[in-house]
């Protein structure tokens, strides 16, 4: 039953201690919300000498004319009633809504705007006001497209600071709480209509099941809390066979592709998915890939590099400059010059090569520079006899994507590649006996070998 005191111990479960943080509700003006709000500016004024603050944000879509404008004011006048600071979004023309997917649209645009009242004003939480009945039309609407475990959990009630503290209440027992504390609120008429797959399933499905048992939202609360701790139990087993599989996790994290091939289709779309290669038609094409092949989410880059997957964070990756100057010119009346690159480029996980070059000063055109390989780019490695494409050089070392991407070539000023770092130096402007003025160029640091 939602009381106060069930509230308040709903929402400690969800946050260490309420009373010290701020949050933001978001309030559409249904009974829902409104109950929300109620309850969080009792739970206030029960609390003395805290940091406790909560805003109140809403949206007028602008959907349903006058009666979007009434949502509005009741929501305003709760706020300025009891000195809460309200927060209004007016959907405009500027904002492009769309014929098709308003809900989505919606969703976007309300999350958009949370998030800049958060940052703006400070507060750590969002919460909204979902229920017990809005989980069960999610479990319904994921049970429909084969959500798997993690759809069939439903709505978390803590995700990412996003709280939800009346997930465990019903519809009925909000409606009562409302009534009972004579609480205003606007009934969302549109909710009747059967426009969305949600709300069919609201004024269809959900009547009907109830129908069947008395006790059915009582038991899908049951059953949704035991499929919440199934998923974590899972999750932790997946974890588990993860870090069995992690051959290196530093800059970046390489998993066993071998192992986890062995591993279940359950197991591998799991531990895959949190990397974003959430398609399951995408995971066997990883699994019989070429070598060196990569694939793409929004945030990772995987490469497959024999019997490894190698996952590179993109948001951690730091922006490359195309070209680095090492020397400008060089006085042919001073002594030898001697360029350390230990500071100007990155170590090269996997190679474990410190290498010295001497060049003939005099067969070089300045300045000298760093960059990555290009198409046909070509040198003369030393050791060899003729020349060799940079590619095919990269291809007879057996490098991995991963390694190909850090490696830079030394270069002058006519583009002559006058090494592959940290490999091998190209051997027309090597020094020799003859060489009266020479440069050398070095890295010292030991390479940190995997």
């Amino acid at each position: 039953m939602l009381k106060k005191l069930t509230f308040i111990n709903q929402l400690k479960n969800l946050v260490y201690e309420p009373e010290n943080h701020t949050f933001l509700l978001a309030v559409s003006g249904g009974a829902d919300s409104m109950v929300l709000a109620s309850l969080f500016r009792d739970f206030g004024h029960e609390i003395q000498d805290s940091k406790f603050q909560f805003q109140v944000a809403h949206i007028n879509y602008k959907l349903r004319g006058h009666d979007s404008d009434l949502d509005q004011k009741t929501v305003q006048d709760f706020c300025e009633k009891n000195h809460i600071k309200f927060h209004l979004y007016e959907v405009s023309a500027k904002d492009q809504k769309p014929e098709n997917s308003i809900q989505l649209w919606a969703r976007e645009l309300r999350y958009t705007f949370f998030k800049e009242i958060q940052k703006k004003e400070n507060l750590e939480f969002l919460v909204t006001a979902h229920h017990l009945n809005d989980q069960l039309e999610t479990f319904i609407i994921n049970l429909s497209k084969a959500a798997g475990i993690n759809g069939l959990s439903g709505i978390p009630s803590n995700d990412n600071a996003i709280l939800r503290p009346l997930l465990d209440f019903s519809k009925k027992e909000i409606y009562q709480f409302a009534e009972e504390n004579s609480i205003k609120f606007r009934e969302d008429l549109s909710n009747k209509k059967d426009d969305y797959l949600r709300n069919k399933i609201r004024n269809k499905i959900v009547p009907m099941l109830m129908e069947t048992n008395e006790h059915f939202l009582e038991n899908f609360r049951k059953s949704s809390l035991y499929l919440n701790q199934t998923k974590d139990f899972v999750h932790k087993q997946i974890q588990e066979i993860e870090n069995q599989l992690t051959i290196f996790n530093q800059n970046y994290k390489i998993l066993s592709k071998e192992k986890l091939d062995q591993e279940s289709d359950f197991v591998k779309f799991e531990i895959l998915k949190k990397y974003g290669f959430s398609q399951e038609e995408e995971i066997p094409k990883i699994f019989t890939a070429e070598n060196n092949s990569s694939f793409f989410s929004k945030e990772y880059q995987l490469i497959v590099n024999r019997d490894e997957l190698i996952f590179i964070d993109k948001s951690e990756e730091q922006e490359t400059p195309e070209e680095i100057v090492l020397i400008k010119n060089f006085d042919f009346s001073e002594n030898p010059i001697c360029i350390d690159l230990v500071n100007a480029i990155e170590k090269i996980d996997g190679i474990g090569k410190r290498f010295e070059w001497n060049f003939d000063a005099e067969k070089l055109q300045f300045p000298l520079l760093l960059r990555k390989q290009q198409d046909g780019d070509e040198f003369y490695p030393a050791g060899f006899s003729g020349k060799k494409k940079v590619s095919k050089f990269f291809r007879d070392e057996k490098l991995s994507a991963l390694i190909k991407e850090k490696i830079w070539l030394l270069c002058d000023s006519g583009n002559h590649i006058l090494g592959v770092i940290p490999l091998r130096q190209d051997r027309r402007y090597q020094a020799d006996r003859t060489t009266q003025k020479k440069i050398t160029v070095k890295w010292t640091e030991k390479q940190l070998i995997r």
